[in-house]
């Protein structure tokens, strides 16, 4: 094909091409009576009914943690920490943000702005529920993304602190170009089309060294495997915009990263980790992969983010894990010998 058929192809895909799709907020019905926690669910500013789940402790907390969970995933990506949390006296309210879970529109993308208002909505539900307690947001992987924006945006919600769990970073800035041309291509042609990784990439990725917590992902009906093209379209403009903005939070933050994490590179996290304000704590872990909140080694991380909320001092933190390092280089010489493989076929549900 000569390079004339090549223009004329490209310029008639743009003009069939058509913007992915996204959800937009909903519109409230006559008499709504504004954002309101109930058991298992959050009204959020629009009306919209999304998923929570909550984990109290037996007496008022001086902490509460508003938590965002991964992509594909949904609130119950806390329930081992929350449950050891609120042990020790701090509670967990989770959300199940739109697209995932028991939230709207399953599958399909929001734009950061539209969960962004609901991050907004839902700490002030909770600091109205809980007037003494301190609130912290905390994210995890695509939820670290979204928690960076919201604590960088123009009006950030009203937390004493900010604890990111593996946030995904990793965005346009640093995909491959193969990557940036394919991923338009099929979210603005065909946005619907349901990605799901291949059997043997899913053997070689692992998100975490706890097998049995795996298998029970696989089997939680509640989890999405595989995405719309256009969701991941979104997923990785979240991450490019989480990744650029990480010099304008302003609250302390706590950042945590596994050394043997496989699905967040270590370029684009040290870059953003170096952007952080003064003062920020990072953590990284010889032995946690992805999930670092349901890891093997997951109580040195549930005890490390209770001391970022309650003490932070010098000593920080308790589990002796040293800094993020700040470069590459330092990551691969901290690097521990290559564990054994743990041996598992793609989780089912």
């Amino acid at each position: 094909m000569n390079r004339r058929a090549l223009i004329l192809c490209a310029s008639a895909l743009g003009l069939t091409a058509c913007a992915p799709l996204a959800q937009k907020p909903e519109i409230a019905a006559l008499g709504f009576r504004g954002p309101r926690l109930l058991d298992d669910v959050f009204v959020s500013f629009d009306g919209a009914r999304l998923g929570l789940m909550r984990w109290l402790p037996a007496g008022e907390p001086d902490w509460v943690i508003v938590g965002l969970h991964g992509m594909n995933d949904y609130a119950n990506a806390y329930h081992l920490a929350a449950a050891w949390w609120a042990q020790r006296g701090i509670a967990t309210y989770a959300l199940d943000v739109r697209g995932f879970g028991r939230s709207p529109e399953r599958g399909v993308w929001a734009p950061a702005d539209l969960v962004l208002e609901d991050v907004r909505a839902l700490v002030a539900a909770v600091r109205e529920w809980h007037p003494s307690a301190k609130i912290a947001l905390a994210g995890i992987s695509m939820g670290g993304a979204f928690a960076i924006c919201a604590m960088a945006s123009n009006d950030p919600p009203p937390v004493d602190k900010l604890m990111l769990f593996a946030p995904a970073v990793w965005g346009w800035s640093n995909q491959p170009l193969l990557n940036r041309a394919s991923l338009w291509a099929t979210a603005h042609l065909m946005g619907e089309w349901v990605v799901k990784p291949p059997d043997w990439l899913t053997r070689e990725i692992m998100a975490s060294d706890n097998i049995d917590e795996l298998r029970r992902m696989g089997r939680d009906p509640l989890m999405i495997w595989g995405a719309r093209s256009d969701a991941i379209y979104g997923l990785v403009g979240l991450m490019e915009r989480g990744w650029r903005s990480t010099d304008q939070i302003r609250v302390p933050t706590a950042w945590f990263y596994g050394a043997r994490d496989q699905i967040i590179p270590r370029e684009p996290t040290v870059e953003a980790v170096r952007r952080l304000p003064d003062g920020a704590r990072t953590a990284y872990y010889a032995n946690g992969y992805h999930l670092l909140l349901v890891d093997r080694q997951a109580d040195k991380v549930w005890g490390d983010a209770e001391a970022f909320l309650r003490y932070a001092g010098p000593s920080w933190p308790p589990s002796g894990a040293p800094a993020i390092p700040p470069s590459v280089a330092a990551m691969t010489a901290l690097d521990p010998p290559k564990a054994a493989k743990p041996k598992m076929s793609r989780p089912r549900s």
